[in-house]
């Protein structure tokens, strides 16, 4: 963990990059009116994008970041499956 405030939770993994650095997995930052979600895995392993919602998509800013400006318990849920699939992702290729 990089950091753990109440505005910004920041998570890097112990696998070091070439560049001497920890590789980030994601963080969760609340913002004046958003609320970001950086998920680094989707990044990494695109394809599992493949099957996320056409509502979850609209949330995408970039490549690996989701906003939400109010509570969606729905997506919130895919994102938490979502994760959970990046996760596995980075356990099964030795980030983790």
């Amino acid at each position: 963990m990089v950091t753990d405030n109440p505005d910004n939770f920041y998570l890097n993994t112990h696998h070091v990059m070439k560049n001497k650095k920890p590789m980030y997995f994601g963080s969760v930052k609340i913002n004046k009116n958003y609320v970001s979600f950086h998920l680094m895995p989707v990044y990494v392993f695109p394809e599992l994008l493949e099957s996320i919602s056409p509502e979850l998509q609209k949330r995408m800013q970039g490549k690996s970041c989701f906003n939400f400006k109010a509570t969606d318990a729905r997506l919130f849920q895919e994102l938490k499956e979502l994760t959970r699939a990046g996760y596995g992702k980075y356990q099964k290729a030795g980030y983790l």
